[in-house]
């Protein structure tokens, strides 16, 4: 099977194609960690939308006990609340998380 992949050659390219060069990203100290801070408020905030979801399907069946179903509640606005407090210490606002995936739209889903 090694001898097969070895055998197969890349397609060749056309010469008067010039070649594009690769594109610079900004390395500085700054913008790197700012980018970071925002990549993983929006992690965050698509896991507490998710949790959320998942939570609202456990009410709708009725798998939660009414004492349940108030402590996730609750726990759910505080981890809402702290990610917004986190937010604008930073400057960002819940919508700034949205990151824009080309032709697959948005990562998060419109608020309600």
């Amino acid at each position: 099977m090694g001898d097969a992949f070895r055998l197969v050659q890349a397609p060749p390219t056309p010469a008067d194609t010039p070649s594009r060069p690769a594109r610079r990203i900004r390395t500085d100290h700054e913008s790197v960690e700012e980018d970071l801070l925002k990549l993983v408020l929006t992690v965050v905030e698509l896991l507490r939308q998710l949790i959320e979801r998942q939570a609202l399907r456990r009410v709708d069946t009725g798998d939660l006990s009414d004492e349940q179903e108030e402590e996730l509640g609750a726990t759910l606005m505080a981890l809402h609340e702290a990610l917004s407090d986190l937010c604008a210490e930073h400057g960002y606002t819940l919508q700034d998380l949205n990151l824009d995936l080309g032709p697959l739209g948005p990562l998060l889903p419109p608020p309600d």
